[in-house]
């Protein structure tokens, strides 16, 4: 066995990793809500995250590499989770911040995107 295929050992069973505390973690947040009996909308992202990352590992595990933007939509998540719980109290400016880092995150996706537009690639003159 060369090194390559160790290091793809590695990298499967570290995922299967990360797949098992994103199910626990979601697991855990459906207990804690039914528990509660109650719903917030700070919850309802926190499911959306964890679901994104098992997604994220699905087309790992079958493609053997990442797209950008799941990442991405898992931090533009985050952010917003991240406004939704924090205190009415904090500076507002720390509120602009988190919203311009999602602007920026945001048109970053888009520009991904637009790479695979036909009219944006280079044109080939053949003769």
């Amino acid at each position: 066995m060369n090194v390559e295929k160790y290091i793809r050992v590695v990298q499967i069973f570290s995922v299967l990793i990360i797949l098992v505390g994103a199910i626990v973690g979601f697991l855990n947040e459906v207990y804690l809500m039914i528990s509660k009996m109650k719903v917030e909308l700070a919850d309802l992202l926190l499911l959306f995250i964890y679901v994104e990352v098992m997604g994220m590992i699905r087309v790992y595990l079958a493609n053997a590499e990442i797209r950008i933007t799941y990442p991405l939509v898992i931090a533009i998540t985050a952010i917003s989770r991240l406004i939704i719980l924090q205190k009415k109290d904090l500076d507002p400016s720390i509120l602009m911040y988190e919203s311009f880092a999602i602007l920026i995150i945001a048109l970053a996706i888009i520009v991904l995107r637009l790479r695979y537009l036909n009219f944006l690639k280079p044109k080939r003159n053949f003769k």
